[in-house]
């Protein structure tokens, strides 16, 4: 037997272990595809061999390697790299996760701890920060416009803008950090947009479409006007996105609709809105404010992983 390492255990995915899959499944996350999105990633890093660690490091040794906030922010994705360390090092590994995701943390916190093979914990060090970093950068953000929005009766609320095949933790990153999620693909919810209602002869038009296709669908319609607005709300659209619009725009948006026959009417605010606009927008009394920036924008947390001395 070589005394290098040779290979990565590839643990199966029925023998993870049953607390972190039904963890993973209470989030709100399909443990069959996040295993087989980390088997992905971790071929993606590894089509041969660790070339560095596994050439350097003997397969006898082991150490304790500490998951490190460097700046302050909110946790997320550390269920995910565990699921890497015991695919890569198999369930011999020892995991400790201090903090849960979704829980604040400064500068300078553990927030897992892992011990095992030295040179697999440097295989797999790469793809279970990458995961991390990206979930609680995401959070981080979201949990910035929550702050601002706090005291007021809207939240904020994420778009499909997301990085592709990432679509699910990064909507469960904006839950960590306290968001929203629209909806999550093209099907469970639909949602006119300016081509929509180009291609269908006006607003209303595209609505009764969907509506008789799709009777149980969710609908909710983008209006760049008052006038569309107030269309959509004489036949009982009960979703509208306000695309655009000046915040005294807003705000007239608002009262049309608390005086309308639907004032049960959800109002979202869209487009350009910036973290400094926030409270100003929300002072108009809408309910949600998209913003695609949580997922296509969000920068990734610094979080190192340090082997103990």
């Amino acid at each position: 037997m070589s005394q290098y390492v040779e290979s990565i255990v590839a643990l199966p995915y029925a023998e993870l272990p049953a607390p972190l899959l039904d963890e993973l499944a209470a989030a709100g996350l399909d443990p069959e595809q996040v295993y087989a999105d980390v088997v992905a990633a971790v071929a993606e890093d590894l089509p041969g061999d660790d070339v560095t660690s596994w050439a350097t490091i003997p397969a006898a040794d082991s150490a304790v390697a500490d998951f490190i906030a460097r700046e302050d922010g909110v946790i997320g994705g550390l269920a995910v790299a565990e699921v890497v360390f015991r695919y890569v090092l198999g369930n011999a590994v020892e995991i400790a996760r201090p903090v849960a995701d979704g829980t604040h943390v400064v500068r300078g916190d553990v927030l897992l701890s892992v011990t095992g093979g030295t040179a697999l914990l440097l295989t797999a060090e790469r793809t279970a920060l990458n995961y991390a970093c990206h979930v609680s950068g995401v959070a981080t953000a979201t949990a910035a416009w929550v702050a601002v929005l706090e005291g007021t009766s809207a939240r904020v609320r994420d778009t499909r803008k997301t990085i592709p095949h990432f679509r699910s933790l990064e909507k469960y990153a904006v839950r960590c950090g306290g968001g929203v999620n629209h909806r999550r693909d093209l099907s469970d919810q639909a949602l006119v947009k300016d081509n929509h209602v180009i291609a269908a002869g006006g607003v209303v038009p595209a609505y009764e479409l969907i509506r008789a296709r799709y009777p149980e669908v969710p609908i909710q319609v983008e209006v760049t006007t008052l006038e569309q607005l107030k269309e959509l709300l004489e036949i009982g659209v009960d979703q509208v996105l306000l695309d655009n619009m000046s915040t005294d725009q807003m705000r007239e948006a608002v009262e049309i609709r608390d005086g309308s026959a639907t004032p049960h009417c959800k109002l979202e605010a869209s487009g350009g809105l910036t973290l400094e606009r926030a409270a100003e927008v929300a002072a108009t009394g809408v309910d949600f404010i998209a913003v695609g920036a949580l997922t296509h924008s969000a920068k990734v947390m610094d979080i190192a992983m340090d082997l103990r001395s």
